[in-house]
């Protein structure tokens, strides 16, 4: 499989060769130099992820990053290559001449050095506060019109560090929230490696509390390891379990499941909403987090009145929603899964390529009324 995969990338590198560099002629020393380029890029992938077991080190940033941002750019140059194919073959059926080669790489290089400047400035930006209003029913007076701040995806790691943390718990503090939930996905290491950089997470601030759920990131790093940091930093940690909130008589249920890779690394972390609510008072709203959104079609019986979910990204980089959507049944925002409400944030970090093109990183502030 890997050497198949390998074989795939190497093979599409080729592609973009022989289309930006051969075909439309281009004379040396610039072909050899774009051939090496190419080379030296599709190395750089490999190397990134190996970079990954390297201790911390500015050796260890440039592999990284290197390597990451030339998977954003590799993605984005075969995608615009392919359409500027697809444009040509129709062009030369209805055009008055064929496109030339040289001008179809010139477009395709026009096109892709702008939308990388801009998904990198999008990236690295604040994140967009997404404000939505949910009817609740049988949510009491008390606790209507609470607020409800949900980060996701955060993936604090090789590109993403304690000062972009911080400033996520800036923001979310800024808006005064009643409860904030943290969907999954926090990081991308181990917490030996990542113990200061999420350290800002024991900043956040709620009255009804800060509550936290795994995503399928944490499983690769030591997910019973992550939950334990993250309860040691005071937030409450939900592995197949509920809290019940409280305010002016009106009670609110707040579950929360594991993630559903997290049973296949650890038999004792799998995905279970109906143990998550075993218990939980009849006749009180309930509120689950859970990192994916394909979770509501195993909570669809549960009565549960809303879903908080991430894992998306919302695509990230543009056109690859596309592909999401072969995952899950719903890309971002609110929408009904199974019977459930579910509502899906975009990430507030992003993941490999520190490229965001299309979706813009998400924190969702949430006010919860009666029906």
């Amino acid at each position: 499989m890997l050497t198949t995969m390998v074989g795939l990338v190497a093979a599409l590198h080729y592609y973009l060769g022989v289309r930006l560099l051969s075909d439309p002629g281009l004379g040396q020393p610039w072909a050899g130099l774009g051939w090496a380029v190419l080379g030296l890029g599709f190395a750089s992938i490999p190397a990134a992820m190996a970079s990954t077991r390297m201790q911390p080190s500015w050796k260890e940033q440039v592999l990284h990053w290197g390597g990451m941002l030339w998977m954003g750019a590799f993605g984005l140059l075969l995608t615009a290559t392919v359409v500027a194919d697809g444009v040509g073959w129709v062009w030369r059926h209805v055009g008055p001449a064929p496109l030339l080669a040289r001008d179809k790489a010139l477009a395709v290089v026009g096109l892709v050095v702008p939308a990388m400047l801009f998904a990198f400035r999008t990236a690295r930006a604040p994140a967009r506060v997404e404000r939505v209003t949910v009817p609740v029913k049988g949510l009491g007076a008390g606790l209507s019109g609470m607020k409800v701040v949900q980060i996701s995806d955060i993936h604090i790691g090789p590109t993403l560090d304690r000062r972009f943390m911080q400033r996520v718990v800036e923001q979310v503090n800024a808006l005064a929230p009643d409860l904030v939930a943290v969907t999954g996905d926090l990081v991308d290491g181990s917490v030996t490696r990542l113990r200061d950089e999420v350290a800002p997470l024991a900043g956040l601030r709620a009255p009804l509390g800060v509550y936290y759920v795994t995503g399928n990131h944490e499983y690769y790093h030591g997910g019973a390891s992550w939950s334990s940091e993250v309860a040691r930093l005071g937030l409450t940690v939900l592995l197949n379990a509920h809290r019940v909130v409280e305010r002016g008589g009106a009670r609110l249920t707040v579950a929360g499941v594991t993630d559903l890779e997290g049973g296949r690394m650890d038999p004792s972390h799998a995905c279970r909403p109906d143990v998550a609510l075993a218990g939980a008072p009849e006749g009180v709203p309930r509120l689950l987090l859970a990192h994916q959104p394909r979770v509501a079609v195993l909570a669809k019986a549960l009565g549960v009145d809303l879903q908080l979910s991430g894992h998306t990204h919302g695509g990230q980089l543009f056109p690859f929603m596309a592909f999401v959507k072969l995952q899950q049944p719903v890309i971002q925002g609110l929408a009904t899964i199974a019977g459930v409400r579910v509502y899906t944030n975009r990430g507030t970090g992003y993941w490999g390529p520190p490229l965001r093109l299309g979706p813009s990183p998400e924190i969702t502030e949430l006010t919860l009324v009666s029906a």
